[in-house]
């Protein structure tokens, strides 16, 4: 075995790894090749990674900290259409546009990997495996994005609120960074409401009536769910969704 396939067998593997470890059976070389792709990483801070507008090469992949895709309007307002944590890729794999139609910015400080597109698709090409854990993952943002259209939609705020609090504490379980029912959530309430197209006001409000209930409480930029069963009832939370495999179907 190389020296890299030990390391991603150990506790200290990336997210990225625990979380295509759920979509398909990697093998030790399998992880080799995926830590070895992503071992040059960058450090930012909070604020703007990629502009929309810019012509991007590489597709964002998150170690450590959150980013957040959103888009600018012209008259100043600003809608945050996808959250993203460790583990997650901010694109579709194999692919970017020539030009952004978005931007992406840090939450807080973060360490990020800029993987050539090409570089992953012919990777995944060549071995079946890993093929198969990436289409599962961006099946898996499909559907969270679907989510989050059905919550902007249909659900009132408390439940908007209380269904991504329930997604997040299922995304950051997968991969090892939630606490038992507590967890980091480095958004603001400006944040909150940019993403749920809601005022700061009416966001502070559904989170009081959450608190209230016993079924959140906020300290210290961390979430705890006390009663988690609860809220995933009262925001109309599948536990199921955002865990679903995906099927892939046989070459011709």
């Amino acid at each position: 075995m190389t020296a890299s396939a030990t390391i991603t067998s150990r506790q200290s593997v990336s997210p990225f790894i625990r979380k295509l470890r759920q979509e398909a059976a990697l093998l030790p070389e399998d992880e080799a090749i995926l830590a070895d792709l992503t071992n040059s990483k960058r450090s930012v801070e909070r604020g703007d990674v990629l502009r929309e507008g810019a012509h991007q090469r590489s597709i964002v992949l998150v170690f450590e900290g959150w980013v957040y895709r959103y888009r600018q309007l012209e008259n100043g307002k600003r809608q945050i259409t996808a959250v993203f944590v460790p583990g997650d890729l901010c694109q579709p794999f194999g692919a970017t546009p020539r030009v952004l139609d978005h931007s992406l910015a840090a939450l807080n400080a973060a360490v990020l990997s800029f993987v050539p597109p090409r570089l992953l698709l012919s990777i995944a090409h060549a071995n079946p495996r890993i093929e198969e854990a990436l289409w599962c993952d961006l099946l898996k943002t499909d559907v969270l994005a679907r989510e989050h259209m059905v919550s902007l939609g249909r659900r009132l705020a408390t439940e908007r609120l209380g269904h991504f609090f329930c997604e997040m504490h299922e995304r950051l379980t997968a991969v090892g960074l939630a606490d038992g029912d507590t967890f980091d959530l480095p958004l603001t309430q400006v944040d909150l409401a940019d993403l749920f197209g809601l005022s700061a006001v009416h966001v502070n409000r559904a989170l009081q009536e959450l608190r209230s209930s016993g079924l959140l409480s906020m300290r210290n930029r961390r979430a705890t769910l006390p009663e988690v069963a609860a809220l995933r009832e009262l925001s109309m939370f599948n536990p199921a969704y955002p865990q679903q495999n995906a099927v892939i179907s046989d070459r011709a």
